[in-house]
């Protein structure tokens, strides 16, 4: 016969949930600094991973470089490849006329500044010595009131500095040779990519969205097909804006009778891709070459044209053949491009727009749940950043 069993002792978990836990904390922490402290914490979380990030892509620079210009090229030349698809080429004859037809484009830019520039060599070089000349005059007559000897004196230490700094500046060349060779390679690995993504894009993003959860990739597949036509909005309309500005610069510089109109063109081609930042400093550079070979009044002109030629692009040409909204406050590519160029140089200044247009499509596609309804991704009109397409609508 036996008795009655015994009641099974609780869990461990379930007395300390019983008791009753006092503090002595007298008034208790305030609601207020309870939230602040678990924002801070995790901000702090987020900061560190963004700087693991940032640490791993400047230690892997040799390689995430060309792998943002073969997607940023990508990008450019999409809107010509799906032409060619779209008008039943097969997929590898528009590859290569595609790839052929961008290195041909570069190739005679870069062929038409350096042939320019061999052709007026000579007469940049009396203009040269004529500047100089007037300079070193206006010091004697000017307001400084420097005697020759003394200007004499101060180009000897430059030259003796320089003398002095030979080992430097030898140092320097190997350094610039390491670097030529690093160029050459990321050149070739950039071509390789571009081939790569032009070839098989649809199944390298497929390959990647299986790295996920599977309950994560619907959100993760729209999150990135969202951020991609962002980023080809992005390149469309950069290209339209660089193509607009070396014309009407380039044009304004041969008219005024500026030298070296057509490197000028070039540079401020290439500068249009550092949105608004690189307008400024490439127009900076046109208006005073112009100062320095054509004297004040030229100067100005030139100056009238930089700001026409970037005021008829931004206010009239670009709205009106672009189907689609890519509109970014000033403050914000400012604050960008700095801080992508004290990052990672000239290559952060230029991918800084980019990436941060793309991240912010992503979350703002993540955070309003915009695959669960199929749908595209809607940036409210109260955001500093506005980087999702929008499609022109039908007249009735």
């Amino acid at each position: 016969m036996t008795g009655p069993e015994p009641e099974p002792r609780a869990p461990l978990r379930d007395l300390l949930r019983r008791r009753t836990v006092s503090s002595d904390l007298t008034p208790p922490v305030p609601e207020a600094l309870r939230q602040a402290t678990a924002y801070s914490w995790r901000l702090l979380v987020i900061a560190a991973a963004l700087g693991v990030v940032v640490f791993l892509v400047i230690q892997l620079k040799l390689l995430v470089i060309p792998l943002l210009v073969a997607i940023l090229i990508t990008a450019l030349v999409w809107p010509a490849f799906s032409f060619l698809l779209r008008h039943s080429w097969p997929r590898w004859l528009a590859i290569v006329v595609t790839v052929l037809g961008t290195i041909a484009v570069i190739s005679g830019l870069l062929w038409l500044a350096v042939w320019q520039i061999t052709q007026q060599f000579g007469s940049v070089r009396e203009r040269t010595v004529d500047a100089v000349t007037q300079f070193r005059q206006y010091l004697i007559d000017g307001p400084l009131h420097l005697s020759s000897a003394q200007i004499d004196q101060g180009l000897g230490q430059g030259l003796t500095f320089l003398q002095q700094q030979g080992g430097a500046l030898w140092t320097g060349a190997l350094a610039i040779g390491t670097t030529l060779g690093h160029v050459g390679a990321g050149l070739l690995l950039t071509l390789f990519i571009l081939l790569c993504l032009l070839a098989d894009g649809g199944g390298i993003w497929s390959w990647t969205t299986r790295l996920f959860p599977r309950v994560s990739r619907p959100a993760v597949d729209g999150a990135g097909r969202a951020g991609w036509r962002t980023v080809k909005t992005y390149a469309r309309t950069q290209l339209l804006v660089a193509t607009i500005d070396a014309i009407g610069i380039g044009v304004s510089a041969f008219l005024l009778g500026v030298p070296l109109a057509v490197p000028i063109g070039v540079l401020v081609f290439l500068g249009a891709f550092v949105p608004f930042v690189g307008a400024i400093v490439t127009g900076a550079v046109a208006v005073f070459i112009a100062l320095v070979y054509n004297g004040p009044l030229i100067a100005l002109f030139m100056l009238i044209a930089v700001l026409v030629v970037q005021q008829v692009e931004s206010h009239i040409l670009q709205p009106i053949l672009m189907g689609s909204a890519v509109k970014v406050h000033p403050l914000a590519v400012v604050l960008v491009v700095a801080g992508g160029a004290m990052i990672g140089g000239i290559a952060g200044a230029l991918f800084a727009v980019p990436l941060a247009a793309f991240v912010n499509v992503v979350a703002v596609y993540l955070s309003t749940h915009a695959w669960e309804r199929r749908g595209s991704v809607e940036a409210s009109p109260d955001l500093i950043w506005q980087t999702v397409p929008r499609e022109r609508r039908k007249k009735s």
